[in-house]
């Protein structure tokens, strides 16, 4: 847990929640993983495939 506690703070690392498991006793696991973000140009790339695809699916839809 420290070493993860290390990198989070050194690196700009994130950690993620993936999965929670609950125990007979009422206790909770928690499944979790190191995660980097987008960089920027990442982030505009991504939105401009997402308004791309919305406007082909309206396009389809009108077609039909």
């Amino acid at each position: 847990m420290r070493r993860l506690i290390g990198s989070i703070a050194q690196k700009g690392l994130t950690l993620i929640p993936l999965r929670l498991f609950f125990n007979e006793r009422g206790w909770v696991k928690v499944e979790i993983a190191l995660a980097k973000g987008r960089k920027s140009y990442d982030k505009r790339k991504k939105i401009k495939e997402e308004i791309i695809k919305k406007e082909t699916e309206r396009a389809l839809k009108r077609f039909r």
